[in-house]
């Protein structure tokens, strides 16, 4: 008994012991912050407020979390919202996606879309099914393609690499095609072996020399791949037009710099726009180039600011000559578009949003007769069965999506694409982290999602009336207005007169 009544003492000396000592460390603690706070002179809170302002910075760190898991409604946040998450990742794990009772959509919302159903729908089949469509019949290899939801431009560098791998494999299962984004051809890229949009950036990363300037040996080299199937010349994204990528050179690890043909550790800046492409001939110039030196379709990404060089880039391609000078397809980029980091005043303010780029875009090419010529790709925040079947009603032959597919692999929207400490292990090359990435785990909700989403947006057009997707057009939906009533999309966006659609 004693001895055990010793053990106790002994044990309560100790906890009071260790008590003491933590209390006099977290003393001693916020004294020397207490010193620093007063002394420094950045942080007007912290000086006034020693000790105490610091925790200002770790609510606002945390506001983010609190937001989005208690505070927000469903339909409230920003960018994406906590209904359109739960709506891809029910999607992505292959789960119904059935609603009981009724929407929490606000149906009034300005802009909110309607498609106009059929009285009569086909009892044949459910859902309308899409036709394969060619990219470059000009070309000696052109490219057929029938999925029109397609996996948009994200680099290896910005992306880890169990979340290109998973992306592989996903577009791979399920028939769509990945966009390596300007971050160069991985081998990560054709694991899946899914067909490949292989974009040049404005550093050339990949298919670059020391300079900066075009390989040409290199760029055959990356065509002569078989899965590469297109090229695209990126003039410029949404998030931030007039600026080049930024790769931060803690994410830049010995792989993504050979990869890329850069050194390691160092930021990673493209510039604005390509050097040798600062005009629209010399952009005709440059797919005329790059068709030449692949033999594969070739196009090009840019937002848009405005619809003057559009009508001049279509003047030069029938003065220089259709087949040999039009891009065979553009993709254009709203300004709604993410990306992994960009300055807010670009990504908030600065560029046209999708839903006026689009149908500028495709009436500027039905005004000029090369609607046929030239496919249309939409990209900008389409990630539901509607956005993507509005995008096809508005003319795009092909819609892509990035964010969407990242929430397919995981994505919480932690908002940390730029600090390489993703939790899901997505845009992050921390080992650790990474490990939460399972690939043939993701592989899996990537191919579902995809197919997910064309299925509905079959579902969409087979009640609007119509046998394939890409038959929807501005008159199958109508928009909500400013005053609460919808408005024919027509209508608001209407055609060029005397122009077949």
């Amino acid at each position: 008994m004693h001895t055990v009544s010793r053990l106790t003492a002994f044990g309560l000396e100790l906890l009071a012991g260790l008590f003491l000592l933590t209390v006099t460390v977290a003393l001693l603690a916020s004294v020397v912050m207490f010193v620093i706070d007063r002394s420094q002179t950045s942080d007007a809170v912290r000086r006034n407020f020693p000790v105490i302002g610091r925790f200002r910075g770790l609510f606002i760190h945390l506001g983010d979390f609190f937001r989005q898991y208690f505070f927000s409604f469903d339909r409230q946040e920003l960018p994406f919202n906590r209904a359109e998450r739960t709506w891809v990742y029910k999607a992505a794990e292959d789960q119904p996606t059935i609603l009981a009772f009724g929407s929490t959509r606000d149906l009034h919302r300005e802009g909110a879309p309607f498609f106009l159903n059929v009285a009569f729908p086909d009892v044949r089949t459910e859902i309308a099914v899409a036709r394969p469509v060619v990219i470059g019949p000009d070309c000696p290899h052109p490219y057929e393609h029938a999925p029109f939801f397609n996996i948009s431009a994200m680099s290896f560098g910005a992306l880890s690499v169990p979340a290109v791998r998973a992306l592989s494999r996903g577009a791979g299962q399920s028939g769509i095609w990945m966009d390596t984004g300007e971050g160069g051809l991985a081998p990560h890229h054709l694991e899946g072996d899914c067909d490949i949009v292989f974009e040049v950036g404005t550093a050339k990363y990949g298919v670059r020399t020391a300079e900066g300037k075009l390989d040409e040996n290199k760029l055959r080299e990356v065509a002569a791949h078989p899965q590469v199937k297109v090229i695209s010349i990126k003039l410029g994204q949404g998030a931030k037009p007039g600026q080049g990528g930024l790769l931060p050179g803690s994410k830049i690890t010995a792989e993504i710099a050979r990869v890329r043909g850069i050194p390691q550790g160092q930021d990673s800046i493209s510039p604005p726009r390509h050097l040798d492409i600062g005009n629209v001939s010399e952009l005709v110039d440059a797919l005329m180039l790059y068709r030449q030196l692949t033999g594969k379709p070739v196009g090009f990404k840019a937002p848009l600011g405005g619809p003057a060089w559009l009508e001049e880039l279509c003047e030069v391609i029938k003065q220089r000559g259709i087949k040999e000078a039009a891009p065979d397809f553009i993709i254009v980029d709203g300004s709604e578009g993410g990306t992994g980091a960009a300055p807010q005043t670009l990504m908030e303010g600065v560029g046209l949003p999708l839903r006026e780029a689009l149908p500028m875009l495709v009436d500027i090419l039905l005004q000029h007769g090369l609607r046929e010529r030239i496919k249309v790709i939409a990209s900008g925040k389409c990630i539901t069965a509607y956005e993507v079947a509005w995008a096809l009603a508005m003319g795009a032959d092909f819609v892509n999506s990035a964010r969407g597919f990242m929430f397919a692999l995981g994505c919480i929207q932690s908002l940390q694409c730029n600090l390489n400490t993703c939790p899901t292990g997505i845009t992050t090359h921390d080992l650790r982290l990474q490990r939460g990435l399972v690939v043939t785990d993701k592989a899996e909700r990537v191919a579902s999602y995809a197919q997910r989403v064309m299925r509905e947006v079959g579902a969409i057009a087979h009640a609007c009336g119509v046998e394939d997707p890409r038959q929807l057009r501005r008159w199958h939906c109508r928009v909500v207005a400013d005053d609460g009533r919808t408005v024919a999309m027509d209508k608001l966006y209407p055609y060029p007169p005397g122009v077949s659609v």
